[in-house]
């Protein structure tokens, strides 16, 4: 089995594929779900090597192809002809992706401070050279090397605690060499950076305003991207964890004035 986990959540309106950072899982949404499904009908992906995903031994599944792929299929088989896509960090540029790959099937696109997204040709670089020794180096170390990764939930002080609590019991679930692979295989070519300038769908970027390394990525969409509207969160980088409340207003609002569908617009 090579297909990331899914799983629809009551609701009732048009889908939202909502898909989580790394090294986190679908309990990252539990603070968003019921006031989205008001609007719509969540739709939680978790990615490879986390939570009740595989973490299959090909590389292909993890590249950013390979999970284009997976949401389209999901897409299918829910029978939806169009829906939305909001992803977080690493899942925002997976997202983004797939609104430029697929513009015609989805109807807006959410998206949160992400550093993958929008890495230039150095820091790409960078991540590719250092991946294969990275991954090999948390196969070798296994959950005691993951847990020593900056961005694991046990090092995070700003969530709720019902949240942390809830990631921190997911990341028993991860699975070093998913993990791995996704330092190898996802990252290293994840940064949409080069083509954003293409977008076609509505897009909205849920931006945490006190995380200052992003800043810098934030001017860049604001400046290149077709579409997009910017709303400024009071949060750091969990933003819809940190401040839920504005985030499930914001995105609420923004799937009920583009819930009609309208056609893209063309490039």
């Amino acid at each position: 089995m090579t297909a990331p986990a899914w799983e629809v959540h009551p609701g009732t309106g048009p889908y939202l594929l909502l898909v989580h950072g790394f090294l986190s899982s679908r309990a990252q949404w539990a603070p968003n779900l019921a006031l989205l499904g008001e609007v719509c009908r969540p739709v939680t992906l978790e990615l490879l090597g986390h939570g009740r995903s595989p973490a299959p031994d090909q590389d292909v599944p993890y590249k950013p192809e390979g999970y284009m792929a997976a949401m389209e299929a999901i897409r299918a088989e829910l029978g939806a002809e169009s829906w939305f896509v909001c992803g977080y960090s690493l899942g925002g540029a997976l997202t983004i992706r797939y609104a430029l790959t697929y513009p015609q099937r989805v109807l807006g696109q959410v998206f949160t401070n992400s550093m993958s997204a929008f890495a230039d040709a150095v820091q790409m670089k960078q991540w590719s050279e250092s991946g294969p020794q990275s991954g090999d180096a948390i196969e070798r170390g296994g959950m005691p090397a993951i847990e020593r990764i900056p961005v694991h939930p046990k090092h995070a002080r700003r969530l709720p605690a019902d949240v942390r609590d809830a990631l921190l019991r997911d990341t028993k679930l991860l699975d070093p060499r998913g993990v791995a692979n996704t330092i190898r295989h996802t990252t290293p070519e994840a940064s949409v950076r080069a083509d954003i300038g293409t977008n076609r769908v509505p897009a909205l970027l849920a931006c945490g305003r006190f995380e200052k390394r992003f800043v810098p990525h934030r001017r860049f969409a604001e400046a290149h991207m077709p579409r997009l509207r910017v709303v400024e969160m009071d949060a750091g980088h969990g933003v819809n964890m940190q401040d839920a409340a504005r985030f499930n207003s914001a995105v609420a609002e923004f799937i009920t004035t583009h819930a009609n569908g309208a056609d893209p617009t063309p490039v």
